[in-house]
C-alpha cells in the first residue's frame, strides 16, 4: 500500500512538472511571434533622445506597421547575428517617426533615434537646425540648449536610395547617422509609440 501511494504521488510530481514544462513552451511559442511581428518592450538606455525619451523609460514599440525581425540566437556573436537571415515586414518608416534601429558592426544592440532623412533626401545641419533639401525645419522636440556643440554642423549628405538618416533629439549627445552613416531599412526594427513606465509618465511620443 506504501508503496502504491508512493508511485501514484511519484506521478503527480512528473505530471506537474509536465504541465509546467508545457505552460512554459507554450507561452515561449505564443511570445516569440507578438516579439517579432507585433510589438515589444524596449527600455532607454542613456540620454541620446532627451528631452523626448528619459534613460531608464521603458517605450511600446509596435512592429505591426514596420518592422525587421533577425532570425539570431541571443549567445550568437555580433557577426554570426548581422549575418542572420532577416525578414523585413510592413511599410516604411515616415519623416520624424521614432525608431528603434541597429548599427554595423554592433550586433543586436539597440538604439532609439529619430527618422530625419528619407531615401534620396539631402540632409544638413547648420547651427543646429535641420535642413532637408535645402528647407529648414525647426523641430519644436529640440531643446535650445542641444543646438550647439561641432555636432550640429554637418553635410550636406545625401541619403543613398533604400536608406534612412536618424538622429537623436539630443543633437550634440547622440551617437547616430553623422557619424555611423545612413541605415538600410533592415536596420529599423520597430516604430516607437508610447512611453508605459514609469506610469507617472505614460505620454505618446511624437
Amino acid at each position: 500500500m506504501k508503496k502504491q501511494k508512493e508511485e501514484k504521488r511519484q506521478k503527480t510530481l512528473a505530471r506537474e512538472i509536465l504541465e509546467w514544462v508545457l505552460t512554459i513552451a507554450a507561452a515561449v511559442i505564443i511570445a516569440v511571434p507578438i516579439r517579432a511581428f507585433a510589438f515589444e518592450l524596449v527600455r532607454v538606455d542613456g540620454k541620446s533622445m532627451d528631452n523626448t525619451l528619459a534613460d531608464g523609460e521603458i517605450m511600446f514599440v509596435t512592429k505591426y506597421d514596420y518592422a525587421t525581425t533577425w532570425l539570431s540566437l541571443p549567445w550568437q556573436d555580433a557577426e554570426t547575428k548581422e549575418n542572420a537571415a532577416r525578414i523585413t515586414t510592413g511599410g516604411d518608416p515616415q519623416r520624424f517617426d521614432v525608431v528603434i534601429c541597429r548599427y554595423p558592426g554592433r550586433g543586436d544592440t539597440n538604439f532609439v533615434k529619430r527618422v530625419v532623412g528619407l531615401p534620396g533626401d539631402t540632409v544638413e545641419i547648420r547651427d543646429g537646425y535641420l535642413f532637408i533639401n535645402g528647407e529648414k525645419y525647426d523641430e519644436p522636440y529640440i531643446s535650445d540648449a542641444y543646438r550647439g556643440g561641432r555636432l550640429n554642423t554637418f553635410g550636406p549628405y545625401t541619403v543613398p536610395e533604400g536608406e534612412y538618416f536618424v538622429m537623436g533629439d539630443h543633437r550634440n549627445n547622440s551617437n547616430d547617422s553623422r557619424s555611423q552613416g545612413s541605415l538600410s531599412r533592415d536596420m529599423i526594427i520597430g516604430h516607437v509609440r508610447t512611453v508605459l513606465f514609469p506610469f507617472s509618465e505614460i505620454r505618446g511620443i511624437q
